[in-house]
């Protein structure tokens, strides 16, 4: 059984790596705010464990065993995150950290019915996709509202962000997921955009936030 902290290497390293590609020590001290050394020694340990593909200034990689274990740990944060939400009625800003805690629970059953229980479902409160109790993920084609054309529109379906700072800014614009949005100007000067949103009321966006906004069309 993995422990909380070598949990925490493996999901940070499928993050960092985006399912396929080697990770540097340096990536993951900063990553999980701590010194490069004490990177090393806990990779020596989950190389040794076969968790990881580890040689000295060549990168990290998992190892099918790693990714499940990490794949794992994604699932049981964004099941939690939606319950937090959606029954508990916490807000979408406020459930990471307890996520965060949550996530370790190491029974299966538990999330499995977990799972069952809120019939379930396929995006976590940010959009983000949970995997099933087989690791495998939904695909979806989600694209920043940045990308959008003069006229176009599209469902709000996910953040890049997920400070509270941004989702509370969100929140307070009327732009949350499931929110149908269209863009009715885009400022030559910043490249801002102007989106019309239900009631046709017109918001002014700025070019990190519409970068930042994913939407399905």
């Amino acid at each position: 059984m993995s422990t909380l902290a070598e949990e925490n290497y493996l999901k940070s390293i499928y993050h960092l790596s985006m399912g396929d590609e080697n990770v540097s020590t340096n990536q993951i001290a900063a990553a999980l705010n701590t010194k490069a050394s004490s990177v090393t020694d806990m990779l020596k340990k989950l190389a040794d464990k076969a968790l990881i593909n580890y040689t000295r200034y060549q990168g990290v990689s998992l190892t099918p065993s790693g990714q499940k274990i990490a794949v794992g740990i994604i699932r049981k944060h964004r099941l939690w995150e939606y319950f937090l939400v959606e029954k508990l009625n916490f807000k979408w800003d406020q459930v990471h950290d307890m996520a965060e805690e949550m996530e370790h629970i190491s029974s299966e059953e538990l999330i499995d019915r977990l799972d069952k229980f809120m019939d379930y479902p396929q995006h976590d409160p940010h959009g983000e996709p949970i995997p099933d109790c087989n690791g495998n993920f939904k695909s979806s084609e989600l694209k920043p509202v940045s990308t959008l054309e003069l006229n176009n529109s599209g469902v709000i379906s996910g953040v890049r962000d997920q400070t509270p700072s941004f989702l509370q800014y969100l929140e307070k614009q009327e732009l949350t997921i499931g929110k149908k949005v269209k863009v009715t100007e885009i400022i030559a000067f910043d490249h801002s955009v102007v989106l019309q949103i239900e009631n046709n009321k017109e918001i002014h966006i700025s070019r990190e936030a519409a970068n930042n906004l994913l939407i399905a069309l």
